[in-house]
């Protein structure tokens, strides 16, 4: 069975992995330029900053055993509070998965259809394939559910339980500093009605370099109230903030925002994955469990699971 998976964040790439072990030929694709979703880091004037997922956690069996796994081998280590944090970047357990998967990135699928008993997929610049295979058994849509929704909708396929799943967006702040703060500075600063959580990024586990990094990322009401400003407008905005929270006067080195559209599961659907065996069309993702990379997790596995029932 050759199986197209549409997404390349942690549910996706753990889809990926278990039917590429049950035999089954993935072929996964992205529109960003690396793996990992909002297990994201991201390098800007020579300075690296987790601007995605602060930290992991896992509460069951599966994913404890996949921390267990990246511990072992130098993916991740131990920060605060029964946290861990990948090292030397959050993204650094999804590049591990994908190195040995079919990933094509930079590719933004924008349309499916069904010809006969197979999938195509369509991208601005035409079909989209890998490796000489552009026709496809089954799709699994791997990314947030008004993307995946959007892409059924596409074939005239209709999946409910993604109407059901609800995101708040999330403004993300990138600061940097050539100076250390002074001994004894938090790593975590409170929050207040703009912003949500402030991270002195450049001291979690496993990080080199001097300076500082701050990631600072803004609430829910604020960044929907300013979710189509430009980054720049956001940036000094959030930095204005941020600044006055740490007590700093210093001036930053380096300044940018992300907007993350669907930064966080609000109302998960409820379902491990969506799955429609006579089409072979399934949809996974957070926005099935919850906000949790660990809820991802289950997600894809519970895909590759229902997939592997049906073949």
């Amino acid at each position: 069975m050759t199986i197209a998976i549409i997404g390349a964040g942690i549910a996706g790439l753990t889809a990926a992995r278990a039917l590429a072990d049950a035999g089954c030929a993935v072929a996964v694709f992205d529109k960003s330029a690396r793996p990992g979703g909002r297990m994201a880091t991201r390098v800007r004037d020579g300075w690296q900053f987790d601007h995605g997922a602060v930290s992991l956690s896992a509460e069951r069996p599966a994913f404890q055993a996949a921390l267990s796994d990246w511990r072992a081998r130098g993916l991740v280590a131990a920060w605060e509070a029964g946290q861990v944090v990948g090292v030397p970047g959050m993204n650094s357990p999804p590049r591990d998965w994908a190195a040995v998967l079919p990933v094509a990135y930079n590719t933004q699928v924008s349309g499916l259809q069904r010809v006969g008993s197979q999938w195509l997929l369509t991208a601005a610049t035409g079909s989209v394939g890998m490796n000489g295979t552009d026709a496809f058994d089954a799709v699994i849509l791997a990314v947030p559910a008004p993307q995946a929704e959007a892409l059924a909708q596409t074939a005239g396929q209709a999946m409910p339980a993604l109407g059901r799943a609800q995101y708040a967006p999330c403004w993300t702040l990138m600061v940097a500093f050539d100076a250390p703060f002074a001994e004894g500075a938090d790593d975590v600063w409170p929050a207040d009605d703009m912003i949500s959580r402030v991270v002195r990024d450049g001291r979690k586990a496993g990080r080199t370099g001097t300076g500082e990094r701050v990631v600072a990322h803004a609430t829910a009401d604020w960044s929907r109230q300013h979710l189509e400003l430009s980054s720049d407008a956001v940036a000094a905005l959030l930095l204005r903030r941020v600044l006055a929270l740490m007590g700093l006067a210093a001036a930053p080195t380096h300044v940018s925002a992300h907007r993350w559209r669907y930064g966080l599961v609000e109302q998960a659907a409820g379902v491990a994955c969506v799955w429609d065996g006579a089409q072979r069309l399934g949809a996974c993702g957070d926005w099935c469990l919850g906000p949790r990379v660990e809820d991802a997790f289950d997600s894809g596995a519970a895909m590759a699971k229902a997939v592997r029932a049906s073949v």
